[in-house]
């Protein structure tokens, strides 16, 4: 069975899916904190920390809106603290 297993397949620099994961988690707690203090960060500056890499930017957003903040959208590119 020619099946793709997602733990496995090589995303960008040869990264597992997995991997990915674990380094999105990292850059939004380590965000979370320049949110904190800053009170917003703008999704260029994630797709800088996150090395260009589509799929952890991609990740890293996705982790910072469960977390409750305000990801934005094509308007206003940035992550703020939520107000609600």
């Amino acid at each position: 069975m020619d099946a793709c297993d997602a733990r496995t397949r090589a995303y960008k620099n040869g990264k597992t899916f997995d991997q990915c994961k674990k380094i999105a988690e990292t850059l939004s707690s380590d965000l979370t904190k320049k949110i904190e203090h800053a009170g917003v960060v703008s999704w260029s500056e994630i797709l800088q920390t996150s090395d260009h890499d589509e799929l952890v930017y991609k990740l890293t957003l996705k982790y910072l809106r469960q977390n409750g903040y305000n990801i934005g959208d094509w308007k206003t590119p940035q992550v703020t603290k939520s107000t609600a």
